[in-house]
């Protein structure tokens, strides 16, 4: 049996799961314990409790050493989200969209629900592109929602549904998911007809990453129909239909042949239009060709070998080849134009516990001065934060500030410390790592010359292949703290300032 995404139905009876629990719950500022404030991470409960002080009762609802960018939530989550008298997420699509419209469905109409990330641009935060370039020597990829739609509606808990609706070719086309762990989640599979079981959704202005299987060589016709859906409401958008040259030349079959960079097959929810977005040159420069004009060539390189694993079944016998453009960054990965990882940085920290002040001062005026002072401590204490983080990488000498890690959240980190970051391709633990896999990674390792690779805590299933070839190279393997928390370091302060020793005490 194939693992299919999430059906309409079942997100439905989640949402409405959510809000019934919701109902159940008084709010929290009349018990007499201080105000009662959520987040949805540690480290943005732990600005929260040095802002806030004696006056604030603070709940995270990722756990301890959790994933923001896949928890998902529980009853009892939405029983704390209703309870709350303020309620603070980072968003910019860090969070699983599921926990995001929990939150929304649950928090207490007047109460504030404040998305850190988004607001503290006001309070000079510096934000980022998230660039991704892994460097592979095929066609990279995926699906995107462009826009934010407000003038149809759109909000931050809204879905823009794609639906596979026609296939054509020489054979079945399979996109599909590669979660953490390996498992298999099948979203447009044409080998057993299409249905509107053949869909998936995204959030507005997200990306996600697929698998793209082909059973046989040849031109293929993929049409996608897009929807917007806001609560029980489905509003129809356009559709188009793209164009794959698989082991076939693709010369004379369209205008423009796309065989290296990014692309994403995109929805325009400001324009309900279906084209390629794409980005050729592994950089910062995007451009849009209309699908009709566009041939993707997944070339003959691209063959793989279906794993002899029951889970890929779908996509034939095991040990059978099927050219497949590869998902590449492991397990489901939905993220934003931007950057959400800001607190990388010291001084979007700051920006952060700026805003954080002045909410918790518009929800309990009576606290403004405990507020302000609890404030003006920590942006003292944050300053020196940062300058200690800047003086502990400067020690490093420039030619090895090179950051080769399991998870693209360092980019603010490198960017305000003078770093760069090097990325790799993360194989698909269902199957045995190439031999090009390993070799990518290792060149990655000799030719920067680092002494040390970073893992995270909480991602170290992710990093078997960075650890045995740091192991043959004969480097470190060392801890970084990226989106969460664990027994050894429990606060924001002690996070940044392990970051930096740890990078210098493995790279200088």
């Amino acid at each position: 049996m194939r693992v299919r995404a999430p059906s309409r139905a079942a997100a439905s009876l989640c949402a409405v799961l959510l809000a019934v629990t919701a109902c159940t719950s008084a709010g929290g500022q009349g018990d007499g314990d201080g105000l009662s404030v959520v987040a949805t991470t540690e480290i943005l409960a732990d600005l929260v409790r040095n802002v806030g002080g004696d006056r604030v009762r603070v709940d995270s609802l990722v756990p301890p050493g959790g994933d923001p960018h896949s928890y998902e939530p529980t009853p009892a989550d939405a029983k704390k989200v209703a309870a709350a008298d303020v309620t603070f997420t980072n968003h910019l699509l860090l969070e699983e969209q599921r926990l995001i419209k929990a939150i929304d469905a649950n928090a207490r109409e007047g109460t504030p629900n404040v998305s850190l990330a988004e607001a503290s641009e006001t309070y000079g935060a510096h934000v980022i592109p998230l660039v991704e370039n892994v460097g592979l020597d095929v066609l990279w990829l995926g699906l995107r929602v462009r826009g934010d739609g407000k003038q149809r509606g759109a909000t931050r808990t809204s879905e823009v549904r794609l639906t596979a609706t026609a296939v054509e070719g020489p054979g079945e086309l399979v996109a599909y998911l590669t979660e953490s762990l390996g498992k298999p989640v099948v979203y447009f599979d044409s080998g057993d007809g299409l249905s509107d079981v053949d869909s998936t959704t995204l959030p507005p202005a997200a990306h996600t990453h697929l698998n793209w299987a082909f059973t046989a060589p040849g031109t293929y016709r993929l049409t996608l129909r897009a929807s917007l859906v806001n609560g029980g409401d489905e509003m129809p958008l356009g559709q188009s239909t793209f164009t794959f040259a698989v082991g076939v030349d693709p010369t004379g079959i369209a205008k423009t042949v796309l065989d290296e960079g990014h692309t994403d097959l995109t929805v325009d929810l400001d324009t309900g239009e279906l084209y390629t977005f794409n980005d050729r040159a592994g950089g910062t420069t995007q451009e849009v060709v209309p699908a009709a004009e566009a041939v993707i060539e997944v070339p003959n390189k691209a063959i793989t070998t279906v794993p002899d694993d029951a889970r890929f079944a779908f996509l034939g016998s095991g040990g059978t080849s099927v050219h497949q453009l590869p998902q590449a960054v492991l397990g489901k990965h939905v993220h934003g134009e931007i950057d959400p990882h800001l607190w990388q940085d010291v001084r979007n920290g700051r920006a952060y516990a700026e805003l954080i002040r002045d909410t918790l001062r518009t929800a309990d005026p009576a606290g403004a001065a405990d507020y302000d002072r609890n404030a003006r401590d920590y942006l003292t204490r944050l300053d020196e934060l940062d300058e200690q983080v800047r003086d502990t990488v400067a020690a490093v000498p420039r030619h090895r500030r090179h950051l080769v890690t399991t998870h693209d959240g360092f980019g603010y980190f490198a960017s305000a410390y003078d770093m760069t970051v090097a990325g790799f391709v993360v194989p698909n633990p269902a199957q045995e790592p190439s031999v090009e896999d390993v070799r990518k990674l290792t060149e990655t390792i000799r030719n920067l010359g680092v002494p040390a690779v970073f893992m995270e805590p909480n991602l170290a299933q992710r990093g078997s292949v960075l650890t045995q070839v740091a192991r043959d190279q004969g480097v470190q393997v060392c801890l970084l703290y990226g989106d969460s928390f664990d027994e050894r370091t429990r606060d924001y302060a002690d996070m940044m300032r392990h970051n930096a020793e740890e990078i210098a005490r493995c790279l200088a």
